[in-house]
């Protein structure tokens, strides 16, 4: 099967074509650089996202922190991680890069804060 794709992994924005017929030997055209080969051979054999959301902070100046996950999740866990967030509640005060919840769904990465809050 052959699928077009814009690499995002710079700003090149590269407009790949990969095929994937041969499972053990995917091809990929239309990159300027390894980076573009990479990014589409991981987007069509286990695509994984960022994901940034945000959790309620209680006794805090501001009622939530912005938060984000250290590293890219297996991008089927995005909504089931959102959900995990959605129950936490923090005391404040909170600090850049404090752990909100580790090991999201189990996939081995945390969310972090990524925004500091001070107590009241």
């Amino acid at each position: 099967m052959s699928r077009e794709m814009i690499c995002i992994n710079c700003p090149m924005g590269c407009h790949l074509t990969v095929d994937d017929t041969d499972k053990s030997n995917i091809k990929v055209t239309g990159n300027t650089c390894p980076r573009g080969v990479t990014y589409a051979v991981n987007e069509v054999t286990a695509p994984k996202r960022m994901v940034t959301g945000s959790a309620v902070v209680v006794g805090g100046t501001i009622p939530m922190v912005s938060v984000k996950t250290r590293e890219a999740i297996p991008k089927e866990l995005i909504f089931k991680s959102l959900e995990q967030l959605k129950a936490v509640r923090l005391k404040a005060p909170v600090r850049i890069g404090d752990v909100v919840i580790g090991n999201v769904c189990g996939c081995g990465v945390d969310f972090i804060a990524t925004k500091n809050v001070d107590a009241e």
